[in-house]
């Protein structure tokens, strides 16, 4: 995940207000159903927060790495 993470913060240019530092959070969730039973966190998204005005933009990161896999879910059923 860092790989991405720096990318994002080498390019940043906030939408909003044209500042150039952010600050990231990554955040994972369950979706509906049996994962969310079984409290399995197989949505994760990347937070990208203007360090000037605050505006967030959001980031799927298996997009951003052009990872399919599923070796997230596996880890979050065994160390959850």
């Amino acid at each position: 995940m860092s790989r991405v993470t720096d990318e994002i913060r080498s390019r940043f240019k906030c939408v909003k207000c044209q500042h150039d530092r952010c600050q990231t959070k990554e955040l994972a969730m369950t979706g509906s159903g049996l994962s969310k039973l079984l409290d399995i966190q197989h949505n994760h998204y990347l937070f990208v927060s203007c360090e000037n005005c605050g505006c967030v933009e959001v980031y799927n990161p298996s997009i951003l790495e052009g990872k399919k896999g599923q070796l997230g879910t596996i880890m979050d059923i065994f160390f959850g």
